[in-house]
This record gives structure tokens, sequence and C-alpha cells, in this order.
């Protein structure tokens, strides 16, 4: 059966109409042939409310009793049992009385949910509870009833419903909301204009974040690149120039002329770290946008126009602003410009600003060269290969082979032009081939010696030798850059198959993750830090390397994830293009992080779950095997106690004897319940000594009779390192359970040999034995066998013995008797191969 559909109406106020809509909704339901009741409505004797709950079946609630007073609530038992298909519930945020089904009536429609049944239900702003403080500091109120924003978040469907203040306050007024009695008191207090009006804003930006995340999702699963200009969100490109602080207020204020709008100042630096950019400038810059709640992102980019639209279109905004560029007007050669190439190549999503500023054309530093990525050395070879090479070969032709012929001289200089594209890119090679044109033409075209050409044909082959080596750069570049975007393309493909194949293995180290991720990105360290809100401090979920951020804004790369947890990484600036990998690592770190916390909640429901088990067979054991000796003395002391009857000394004889017996079973059965909690609280502390068996061993038998065991323990044995209060226990509780089920005539075996490192210890016993798989099963606490004698016990025995030999470093197992019976197997390690331990004991040792 499927999980049911939530739909929520979210309002402002109380009175905008939020059950009115919800009711209308199950009319419109009911009339298309939906199954539909009424779960529960607070109707607050709203007329026009209470007709709308005519024509539709209603749920009776469940009348509790609470400090004398009658509630009613909402009746879930009723509602699973009828299994409508729509189920109508009011006010989600709600807290049930006390003695309810759940705390939370969210916690209610939880479980609807869960049984398939779909629920509509209402909300309103104030009752989200991260709104609490807002609210209180709106309203004056503090709302004691809050639902957890997640769980409204996760709604298949959110309506606003919407009213103006002035509409709601004429409301109020006519008496549709309140009594005429409160209704003076109210417009005066809570529902003022002011407030209202920011009580309404918060229900729209809530419902507009909400919306967002829906539109980020559908994005991301149908890969659209283009930008949706659903909400404004203005990115400003800085150069770490002083201007940067008057396109950072420009950006501002064009954000202010939209509701919702977002600034995010980015800043683009080249690959080989080198950049004229003043920290200072940039650590100013930050904190402005920063104050005029922006966000400041530190990207790389070898081709800044490029990286600048990629970041703008990765993060879905609508407008860019750029300043006029401080380049002077000779520096054009080099290219239109950072601003001109993001003009011309947006597109038609995307707005640009160009802002001018004081800083325009009083110059600036030489463009880096595109081929950057290449690094330094390769690039200073290309240059050497396309400048110094053809001037040593002119040298060599000239000298020592003058006559090969303009062909060859052709041919041998355009070796040293593909050599500086391979080398160094394109640029050195267009150098490499602008340099040996000219070489070619003065020394080995005639007239030599001069700039001319008297031969047309020879034109024609300088010419062709001028196109075929700028041919040949070209493609060898192409060639270079498309193994480069290859070679990353494909490291991101294995990144991401390494993601998706730690989500299918189920993956749960978070340190394991956050290492991959600085090892993939060659960082100092990483770090996932999280918060409970914005105005809580950060807190470290994990890091891994040294010196991790406190902060995000304290890394050097940064990538938020949600609202409260972000990724910070701090060695370098990352490029703009290795932001979309780094959000991959993000949002898989948050996955394993909810499923380590997931793991951990669910073991201690486990050990919850375990607690009560054996509480409740406690309480089972208390109620009867513990009553029963108990009654067995009362009788005895009673009947030795009768002056109706004259006991002879025979009769006082078993009457004491049954007095004793009864007292050493509850004896031993307090034992055990004792043993059984400190080994459930930890609290068993081993004092280790060297110990010979055939000193322990027999003083464990003197709760059995005398010819039901039957002993064969070397002397020879070696010394084992136990504590021998622990081992003559757990012994004790071994031969007592083998002699329960041992025939009469078939005395038990209690054996000891020694085996490399270690002594086993068996107890045999001839009995009915068990089955394969209740083998486990029977060292579990108040565990019987199914053919359990009467009066064997709580079924302690066995699971004691078996936690103190595990707190002895040994083992104890079962095994099956040859012939029939069970064969109890108790190993512990000789004190010559382990040194004794000697722990750090508290100040009552347990032993």
């Amino acid at each position: 059966m499927g999980r049911g559909k939530l739909r929520i109406y979210l309002g402002s106020a109380p009175g905008v109409g939020k059950t009115y809509a919800m009711l209308s909704e199950g009319h419109r339901r009911l009339e298309r042939g939906t199954d539909v009741v009424v779960g529960f409505v607070e109707h607050h004797h709203r007329p026009r409310t209470e007709v709308m709950l005519h024509g539709l079946e209603l749920i009776e609630r469940r009348e509790l009793d609470y400090r004398d007073t009658i509630f009613t609530e909402m009746d879930v038992d009723a509602i699973l049992a009828r299994r409508p298909a729509v189920a109508l519930v009011d006010e989600l945020a709600h807290t049930n009385i006390p003695g309810s089904r759940n705390t939370k009536r969210w916690q209610d429609v939880e479980e609807l949910l869960q049984a398939g049944i779909d629920v509509v239900s209402t909300v309103n702003i104030q009752h989200l509870e991260s709104l609490g403080d807002v609210v209180e500091t709106i309203t004056g109120v503090r709302q004691r009833e809050t639902v957890p924003d997640e769980v409204v978040r996760r709604a298949d469907q959110i309506e606003l419903v919407d009213m103006s203040p002035q509409a709601l306050r004429r409301r109020m007024a006519h008496g549709n909301i309140y009594k005429s009695d409160k209704v003076d008191a109210a417009l005066s207090n809570y529902f003022r204009p002011g407030n209202l009006t920011a009580l309404r804003e918060l229900a729209l930006l809530w419902v507009a974040d909400r919306v967002d995340e829906y539109l980020q999702e559908y994005r991301g699963e149908h890969n659209i690149r283009s930008t949706w200009q659903a909400r404004e969100r203005i990115v400003v490109g800085l150069t770490g120039g002083p201007e940067g602080r008057q396109l950072i207020r420009r950006a501002a204020r064009l954000a202010e002329k939209g509701s919702g709008g977002e600034v995010l100042a980015v800043y683009i630096a080249a690959s080989d770290g080198l950049t004229s950019a003043s920290p200072k400038e940039l650590a100013v810059q930050r904190t402005l946008v920063e104050d005029l709640g922006g966000t400041f992102h530190h990207v790389i980019g070898d081709n800044v126009p490029d990286a600048l639209l990629e970041f703008a279109r990765g993060c879905n905004a609508t407008q860019i602003v750029l300043g006029v560029s401080r380049r002077r007007s000779w520096q054009y050669v080099f290219g239109p410009g950072v601003s001109a190439t993001v003009a011309r190549e947006s597109g038609p999503d995307l707005d640009v600003h160009i802002v001018t500023h004081d800083e325009a054309a009083k110059g600036r530093g030489l463009p880096v060269a595109r081929g950057a990525r290449l690094g330094r050395s390769r690039i200073i070879w290309g240059w050497l290969a396309g400048i110094a090479g053809p001037m040593l070969l002119t040298i060599l032709l000239s000298q020592v082979v003058p006559d090969l012929g303009l062909a060859n001289d052709m041919l041998l200089f355009l070796t040293f032009t593909v050599a500086a594209a391979m080398l160094g890119g394109l640029l050195p090679a267009l150098a490499s081939a602008a340099l040996g044109s000219l070489l070619l033409n003065y020394y080995f075209t005639p007239p030599l010696h001069l700039w001319t050409i008297a031969d047309p044909k020879n034109i024609v082959a300088i010419a062709i030798f001028v196109g075929v080596a700028v041919a040949v750069a070209s493609v060898v570049d192409l060639a270079a850059r498309r193994t480069h975007q290859a070679a990353r393309l494909r490291a991101e493909s294995e990144i991401l198959s390494f993601l998706a194949g730690s989500i299918l293995r189920g993956e749960n180290s978070l340190d394991a993750l956050l290492e991959r991720l600085r090892e993939t990105f060659a960082m100092q360290s990483v770090v996932l830090l999280e918060r409970t809100s914005e105005v809580d401090p950060w807190t470290t979920a994990a890091a891994v390397g040294a010196g991790p951020a406190a902060r995000p804004e304290d890394a050097d790369v940064d990538m938020p994830i949600g609202e409260n947890m972000a990724l910070a990484l701090t060695g370098r600036v990352l490029p703009a293009e290795d932001r979309r990998v780094l959000g991959a690592f993000a949002a898989q770190a948050a996955v394993v992080l909810d499923r380590q916390r997931l793991v951990v909640e669910a073991e201690k429901s486990r050990e919850l779950a375990e607690g009560n088990r054996i509480r409740t067979a406690l309480l089972a054991a208390v109620s009867h095997d513990l009553r029963t000796p108990l009654a067995g003395i009362k009788a005895s002391v009673t009947s030795l106690r009768s002056d109706d009857v004259e006991w002879s000394e025979e009769d006082r004889a078993e009457l004491l004897e049954g007095i004793e017996n009864g007292a050493d079973r509850l004896a031993a059965l307090i034992g055990n319940l004792l043993d059984m909690s400190r080994l459930q609280t930890g609290t068993v502390t081993p004092q280790i000594r060297e110990t010979d068996l055939d000193e322990v061993v027999p003083m464990a038998l003197g709760g059995v009779p005398e010819d039901s065991v039957q002993l064969d323990i070397p002397e020879s044995l070696p010394m084992v390192a136990v504590d021998r209060g622990l081992l003559e226990r757990a012994v004790a509780n071994i031969v007592e359970n083998a002699v329960k089920y041992s025939p009469e005539d078939a005395p038990v075996l209690v054996s000891a040999s020694a085996l490399a490192d270690r002594v086993e210890l068996r107890v045999v016993d001839r009995g009915p034995g068990i089955p394969e798989e209740a083998k486990s099963r029977i060292f579990e606490p108040f565990q019987r066998h199914g053919d359990a004698p009467a009066g064997a016990g709580v079924g302690l025995g066995l699971a004691v013995a078996r936690g103190f030999t595990e707190a002895l470093g040994g083992t104890l197992t079962a095994e099956d008797t040859p012939g029939g019976g069970l064969t109890m197997v108790l190993t512990l390690r000789i004190s010559g191969k382990t040194p004794p331990i000697t722990p750090d004991l508290p100040s009552a040792a347990v032993t």
C-alpha cells in the first residue's frame, strides 16, 4: 500500500478562510465520487464554516478525561478502521490532550498517511517552528503550538490562502471570526494592520521559497541550463578593484525593486593563482555584500566571460551587473573585453547592466593568456620553440646546409610552429608562423637579405606556409583543448559514478567521503558544518585534514546545503565548473550524515525495545517465578507456627527443608536478576588474575547434587587469566542448567583441555538437546526452551554466563552432544599467552 498524499492550506493569520477552503475541497472531491470524511474540524461557531459541514461524513471525536474535565480529540483509530480515501483534518499544529494516541496532531496525520489515506489539512504561518521567534517579535505573542517546517515542506501540495489585512479586519469587525465581545481587543492587539502585513509577507516569502525549491528540482531533473526568470537573482562580477563596492550597491538597489531579489557577488581568478586583486579589497567587498543580504563566491576560470556566464546560469540568475572596463584604449587590441563579451554571449535570458565608475579607462594589467591552464613551464617552452627555434634553424641553414631548397626550408620551419602549438598553445604557434615567414622571406627567398620577393611562386609558397602553419597550430590547440575537456569530463563521470555507487552500496562513512572529496580537489581540509537556525553558531558535523574552517566564510570554497548546512573547503579556490561536482559531493555528504543519524536512532530504538522487552519479562518473572518459592516459604512458615497441629520431628524437618529450598531458589533468581542488570548497564569490572581451573570449577558445583556431576579437570592444565568470582558464577549457571535437563541416571560431565593458546571447559549433558536454530536464542535474557521443567527459573542463567564469559575475554557456545544432548563450550585464554589485565577499577569494584 502506498503512502497517502498531504495537501495543506497555509494561511497568514486566523480567519483568512483555511478551514472553509479545506471543506470546499472536501465537497469538490465528494462530488467527484471520492470517499471523504471529516476527521476533525474546528469551526469556532462561525456560521459559514458550520454550513460547509453539511453533506460530509463526520467521524465522532474521542472523549478524554483530563484533570476532571472532558476534552475531545480526533479519533485516529476510528479513521483507520473506516479507511476513507480522504480525511479532512483541521489545525495541523494542535497539541493533543495528555492520554491521546500521539502528542501532536501532525503525528496523527502521519499515521493516516502511512496507512495510505490522503489528508487535507490547515496551518497558519505563525505555527511553523522556524518562525516562532520572528512571530513573537512582530506580534508580542509566543506560539506554544508549533509544527516542524519539514512536515509542511514534505506536503505534496501547499496552497496559500491569502487575504489583505484590510479585508481581514473587516471580516473581524463584522463578527465573522470572533464573537462581538472579543472583536475590539483582537483588532487593537494581534490583528493590527502592521502585524497582519508582516505575517502576510512571511507567508508569501515562505511559499515563494518552497516554490523555488520545486523549480530548482525540476530544472535539475530535466537538465535545463537556460535561465527562467521566475525570481530576480543578480550576479555582480568583481575584479577586486575599488569599483566593486559601487557595483555591489547598484546590484542591491536593483534587487530591492522586486520583492525576494537576491544578490550574488562573484570574483573569478585564473587557475595559476596569479591575480592583481587586493585581498584586503576583496575582504571589504565580501563584508559589504553580506551586510546587504547577498552572498560572496570565489571561483576559478581561465576564461572570465565563460566562467561568469557558467556561474550565472548555474544559479538561475536573471541579471548580471558589470563595470565598464578599466583597460586603456590600446589594450583593446587583445580583445573586446569582459563586459562586451558577456553582453554578446549572454543570450536573451540574461540582462547585462554595464555600470560606469571612476576607475574606467585608468588602466589594468595585460589579459591572462587563455593557455594559462597549460602551466607556466609549458608556455615558456612553447615560446622558446616558437621564437628561438626558427632563429637557430636560420643560422643552421645559412651556415651549414645552405642549399636544401625553399620547400625543405619551409617544412623545417613548419616543424617548429607545430612544436610551439603542442607545447604552448595557439599564441606561441602564431608568433612562430609570423617569425618563420619573415625569416624565410629575408634569408631564403630571392632576392636575399631584402624584405621583397621577386618570384610570384615564392609569394604563393610563403602564403601557403603561413596558412598551413596557422591551420596546423589551430588544430593542435583545439585538440589539446578537447583532450583537456575530455579528461575533465571523464574525471567528473568517475566521481559521479563513485558517488552513485556509494549510495547503492549503502556506505555510511562520512569521514571517508570527505577524505575522498579532499583528495579529489587536492584541498588542505574539508569540513561539514551545520547549525540549528540562522542565528545559531556553526558546529562541525565531520572534518578531515588540518586546520578546518570554523565558518563557511572562513573557507576558500563553501557550498551551501539547504538552509542550515554547508560544506567548507580550505586550500585553494576551485574553478566554476568544479562546483557541479562539489555540489554532488555536498548532497551525498548530507545524505550520509542523515543516514548515520538514522542508524544511531535505530540502534537507540532497538536498545529501548530490548529494554522494554526485558522489563516486561522481568515483571512476568517477578509475578510468577519469584512468587512461587515465596508462596512455598509462606506456607511452610504458617504451618510451623500453627497451634492447631502438632508436627512430628519428621514433618518439621520436611517443612524446614522446604523453606531452605525456597530461599535457595529465591537467592539464585535474585542473583541472576542482579547480574543481568549489571551486564545491561555495563558495570561489570573484572579483576583479572592467574587462576587454576581445578580451584574454581569445584567451587561452582555447590548448588547441584553431589552425584549429578562428574569432573575431569587435569591438574596439568595451564593457568588462565580470569576473574575467579565471575568465572565461578558463569560455570555454576552452566552446570545448573545442564543438570536440569540431564536424566537422573546420566550425570553431567565437566571436562577441560588445553588447545594452542586457550583452555576449553566443556559441560556435557545427555538431555533432549535443542534444534540448531534455537542455539543462538538460548543465550538471550528470559529465554527458556519449550520443554523446560516446571520451576526452571526465569531464563537468565545462560545469558548471565555468556555475559560474564565475554567480560573475561572468552567465548561460550553450544554444540550437540554425540549420541544426544547438549554440550556447552567455555573457552578462556591462557595467562602465559596474554599478559594479565589490570584495569582502572572504580571505587567499588564488581567481582
